[in-house]
């Protein structure tokens, strides 16, 4: 049987950039960075989760951290020269990037946005991010992740 791509997976595959699928049963109750980790069968500091933040004009940006961690909000702002950001509302999600909570990828968005991931990701050589629909993560080395999404890498969680 034929697998279901996702945009993320087709950007890749353009690329010819190499990744992993990791499919798991989805849960309402447990979305959390433990149950994911869990569902796949890897440590939890090889999750990264995808955040989209946006400025008072709007703008949005992508940051990719640890699953575990927090944003630092002004850390944030300073990377990408803005005075404020704020997380994006839930019900914006899916009509700016075209992916939905739980199932947001770095990848693929509607637009390629400024993205930034934190710089603790460059001591793994690979890591797992949604692959573009809840329950299903994308294994990739963080070099090609780099490469695929044009991030800046930078500290931008709590230490």
């Amino acid at each position: 049987m034929k697998q279901k791509k996702t945009n993320a997976m087709r950007i890749l595959d353009r690329q010819n950039i190499q990744y992993g699928v990791n499919r798991y049963k989805v849960s309402e109750e447990h979305m959390s960075g433990e149950d994911v980790a869990a569902s796949v069968g890897v440590d939890i500091d090889l999750i990264y989760k995808t955040l989209v933040l946006e400025n008072t004009n709007h703008d949005h940006f992508v940051f990719i951290i640890p699953v575990n961690d927090s944003l630092d909000m002004k850390s944030a702002a300073q990377v990408i020269n803005e005075k404020k950001l704020h997380l994006m509302p839930l019900d914006d999600l899916k009509k700016v990037t075209g992916y939905v909570r739980g199932g947001c990828s770095p990848i693929g968005m509607k637009r390629l946005f400024p993205t930034i991931i934190d710089q603790q990701a460059v001591n793994l050589n690979e890591i797992y991010v949604s692959g573009g629909e809840r329950g299903m993560q994308i294994n990739i080395t963080v070099k090609d992740l780099i490469e695929a999404t044009q991030a800046k890498v930078a500290p931008v969680i709590h230490p």
